[in-house]
């Protein structure tokens, strides 16, 4: 098992994902290889919250161009992390 600061990059802050916090889901970045259980341990143990559903979404990266170079952006993977109801997640709260 991996260690939980290495599965989860980053908390995702849009619109859409903050409209999801009203249903007790969180969304993260994560690292492209892990897997489901490995998400679920990692947000349990820094968090300290019940998860009881993963979901994961595979995100390609697109075509970016600036001036006469062209590219693409990295491909990234997000997570949706339901927790149990009336558990929360601190870093989502007061944005």
């Amino acid at each position: 098992m991996r260690d939980p600061y290495d599965v989860l990059r980053k908390p995702v802050i849009t619109e859409k994902s903050m409209d999801l916090v009203a249903e007790n889901k969180y969304t993260f970045i994560v690292q492209p290889d892990a897997n489901k259980i490995e998400i679920k341990y990692a947000v349990e143990q820094l968090f300290k919250v019940k998860v009881l559903a993963v979901n994961t979404i595979s995100v390609k990266g697109r075509f970016k161009r600036v001036g006469k170079f062209s590219g693409r952006t990295s491909n990234r993977k997000k997570a949706i992390v339901t927790v149990q109801e009336g558990q929360k997640i601190e870093i989502f709260e007061g944005v």
